[in-house]
């Protein structure tokens, strides 16, 4: 079970959608896969609030997924999202540790 998560919240104006999610499919989140060295990733939009976007990376240990937000692997991601999208498409990021886990 991977121990933590990196998650990138994007709040992305409908009329810039279509191309967001063309541009994080084919380019920015398979980039970040490699660069970052996840062991995977996914995306989602929202159902309850459309604008908002959200890509996961999933990693071995906390020290590894805090290791990436202040490394110089994500700067270039960082730069190339701003200058596709400036101030257009607004993020936050969070690293989210595994406390507990359950299934039925």
């Amino acid at each position: 079970m991977a121990k933590a998560y990196l998650a990138v919240r994007a709040e992305v104006p409908e009329a810039e959608r279509a191309r967001f999610d063309h541009w994080y499919e084919t380019d920015h989140l398979p980039w970040a896969l490699r660069a970052f060295e996840a062991r995977r990733a996914w995306r989602c939009w929202s159902r309850s609030d459309p604008g908002v976007h959200v890509a996961f990376y999933e990693f071995d240990s906390v020290e590894a997924a805090e290791a990436v937000v202040g490394s110089d692997k994500i700067a270039p991601l960082v730069a190339d999202f701003d200058r596709v999208w400036g101030d257009r498409v607004t993020r936050k990021r969070a690293v989210l540790e595994i406390v507990q886990e359950i299934a039925s």
